[in-house]
């Protein structure tokens, strides 16, 4: 499927698209049973071209799961969550257990500072909308390459400063008001994946501004951030560039130095 979208803000990697399937796609990426990935990895692999797969033992990392759908796998953090993100939980890596797991991750003891507390943090977190897919692999892979029949559950765009300012536009283009698109703080992944879902089952969902994550930054281009919308808000878009500001010549200017 070709995407007007694409074609007209001139993106760097085609869309992809966040499918929920039983088959698993031939050849595709994934990742090790027990080993960490990071879900954002694998969106920028698909990008370029490379399907991507997970199930529910290879989602890469306890927020990974999260963020794909797989359920609320934060129970499962060791030494809480909460710590993590504010100030560590010395008292849990201080035993047996907690030696052994700041090993590979050294944050557990001090933690991120990505909140201030860890009753903020516990508030973020019970506030996630968590989703458990129904099927037994979500993929991701180029819109482009869809095929007859399919259709994703969530469409993602990469895109520099230039390209987010015209995809938020467009977003609110056929609506009331102007404040169609949000820009939660929260993991990568779950920006592309639970929180978009999530606004797919509003009657008139909103656009995600993702990658904001400083942990995720790494894996993308430094100058692009995600855009990521439900599939029903795709079509809506889609269906609107040709009359919209982005055959007009002020856009147009803008476009052509990301060129």
């Amino acid at each position: 499927m070709k995407s007007k979208i694409a074609e007209a803000v001139g993106l760097r990697y085609s869309p992809v698209a966040i499918m929920f399937t039983d088959e698993k796609p031939a050849g595709a990426l994934q990742f090790k049973e027990g080993r960490w990935g990071c879900v954002v990895s694998m969106l920028n692999a698909a990008a370029k071209g490379r399907t991507a797969v997970f199930d529910r033992k290879t989602y890469g990392c306890i927020g990974g799961g999260a963020g794909l759908g797989f359920g609320n796998t934060y129970v499962n953090f060791p030494g809480g969550l909460e710590y993590f993100l504010s100030h560590g939980n010395k008292e849990f890596c201080a035993s047996e257990m907690g030696k052994n797991i700041v090993k590979n991750m050294p944050a557990l003891s001090h933690g991120e500072a990505y909140k201030k507390t860890p009753e903020f943090a516990k508030s973020f977190a019970d506030g996630l909308p968590y989703y458990n897919v129904s099927t037994e692999y979500v993929v991701f892979k180029l819109l482009e390459e869809l095929l007859p029949g399919e259709s994703p559950e969530v469409v993602v765009f990469l895109a520099t400063a230039d390209q987010i300012s015209a995809l938020a536009v467009l977003a609110n283009y056929a609506r009331h008001g102007d404040d169609n698109v949000i820009v939660p703080r929260c993991a990568g992944c779950h920006s592309i994946g639970i929180i978009p879902l999530n606004e797919g089952k509003s009657d008139n969902p909103r656009g995600v501004i993702g990658l904001i994550d400083i942990s995720a930054r790494k894996q993308v281009d430094k100058d692009l951030l995600s855009f990521s919308v439900p599939y029903k808000m795709f079509l809506e878009m889609e269906s609107n560039v040709e009359e919209s500001f982005l055959a007009r010549d002020e856009w147009l200017k803008v476009k052509k130095r990301n060129q």
